[in-house]
């Protein structure tokens, strides 16, 4: 029995011009209610971003970060920081490495340096809506939920790679493709973070539907009852999943969710 549906955003539930059918959604959203089934976002992306996308839907749940920033807009139900020692120690070992611009992501903003590019700064700032330009990491007041990083998208399996064997017991790199590399807390993923919201919710994982098309979707779409690939998803993604739907320029996830509630 489906109680909880959870979808990923960029390239899921999303078009390419980060736009979806809203009338459409509204409907199916309206359906899920009265039929006592959760509708809940997991993304890699910042909170107050992917809330701005829900503007109409105050009780929606985010399972942002990947796991690592469960709220929704007047409830943290989980938060997992890395310590502050091991926030340095990653730091240092991303220094090491060339081509890349990163992000510390924290809880209450996301943060990069000075040196960063501005035209990338610019970019991120769609994705990342409270985001400060900052001199040093060294002080940061906050708790740190995450690393993002851009790199020459042709290098990104590589340096996914490089990341993992220096990394080993601080942090783990997740990779959506197209040069984003995350370095998550180890253990710490959207399979995780649905678990612990069901913990709460009392919905368990096999009761959950998630729909997902990247390397940071994959342990959700593999440990959920119902695991929904989308037509664009990355081939191993599409491996673990149970189905596919189509594209998400196709706006596949409210087509699967309007044929799952048998319209």
């Amino acid at each position: 029995m489906i109680k909880l549906m959870a979808t990923d955003m960029d390239g899921t539930f999303l078009k390419d011009d980060m736009t979806y059918n809203e009338a459409k959604f509204a409907l199916l959203y309206q359906q899920m209610q009265l039929r006592g089934i959760r509708f809940v976002v997991a993304s890699g992306n910042q909170y107050y971003q992917l809330r701005s996308f829900f503007k109409d839907y105050p009780e929606m749940i985010y399972v942002a970060e990947n796991g690592a920033y469960i709220r929704d807009q007047n409830h943290v139900y989980a938060q997992h920081a890395f310590a502050p020692a091991i926030v340095q120690q990653i730091l240092a070992k991303i220094a090491t490495i060339p081509e890349l611009k990163l992000l510390v992501c924290g809880a209450k903003s996301a943060y990069t340096l000075t040196t960063t590019d501005p035209d990338h700064v610019k970019l991120v700032r769609h994705y990342y809506h409270r985001l400060a330009v900052i001199k040093s990491y060294d002080h940061l007041d906050d708790d740190v939920l995450k690393f993002a990083i851009t790199c020459p998208p042709e290098k990104t399996a590589a340096i996914v790679e490089q990341l993992r064997t220096a990394l080993v017991g601080l942090g783990e790199p997740t990779s959506s493709g197209h040069g984003d590399i995350d370095i998550i807390q180890p253990g710490m993923n959207k399979a995780a973070g649905l678990k612990e919201l069901g913990n709460v919710l009392g919905i368990e994982l096999a009761d959950m539907v998630a729909f997902g098309d990247g390397g940071n979707d994959l342990e959700m779409l593999r440990e959920v009852g119902l695991g929904i690939a989308m037509a664009n998803a990355q081939p191993a993604v599409t491996a673990v999943a149970d189905q596919t739907t189509t594209t998400n320029q196709e706006q596949g996830v409210l087509t699967a969710i309007s044929q799952l509630l048998g319209n």
